[in-house]
């Protein structure tokens, strides 16, 4: 599997928003506690190509897209100037979207993309990074957690009409390792 990480171009916003679309409705449909009009108004969104434009011309967003062969197989979007309470450090940064194709998953992506942008935190004098996952998505939960990620809060995130709950979770730039 050859697989190179690239920063993203608007030129890419037509595939992001396919592959976002794709892999959130992969990863979240089937939950019971999402009811499908929710998915779908988030979805509607979100995952557009005019809002996927938008962020890639947002000089605090950075995408950085994953191919297998030159094909999109997965992206991660992080966003600087990102902070909520609870978070802490002086300089953090915010991994908004870590998202594979299904079929890829557990093939190494988001390892790959998540080493990447620890890089590129590191390289731009972040010295923190922070995400939100559903407290639901127990699978997201241990793959963060196998980099040194700690809960440090909750916030609310609009599904459609639907107010869920996120856990924050943090962890210092500075921390190497990891747990495979």
């Amino acid at each position: 599997m050859n697989l190179t990480i690239r920063k993203a171009t608007d030129q890419d916003a037509q595939i992001l928003t396919e592959i976002a679309r794709k892999s959130f409705y992969d990863t979240f449909a089937d939950h019971p506690k999402n009811a499908p009009e929710d998915m779908k108004s988030y979805m509607d969104e979100a995952f557009t190509v005019e809002a996927i434009s938008s962020e890639l011309a947002d000089k605090n967003s950075t995408y950085f897209v994953a191919e297998i062969e030159k094909e999109m197989v997965g992206f991660a979007k992080l966003k600087g100037n990102s902070r909520e309470e609870g978070i802490s450090g002086e300089n953090p940064i915010e991994l908004c979207r870590l998202y594979a194709l299904q079929e890829f998953i557990g093939k190494g992506i988001g390892k790959a993309l998540m080493l990447h942008c620890f890089e590129f935190a590191r390289e731009n004098g972040h010295d923190v990074f922070w995400l939100g996952v559903w407290e639901y998505n127990y699978r997201a939960q241990e793959f963060y957690k196998k980099f040194g990620f700690e809960k440090c809060g909750e916030h609310i995130f609009q599904l459609g009409n639907d107010p869920q709950t996120d856990w924050l979770m943090q962890r210092s730039i500075a921390i190497e390792s990891f747990n495979d």
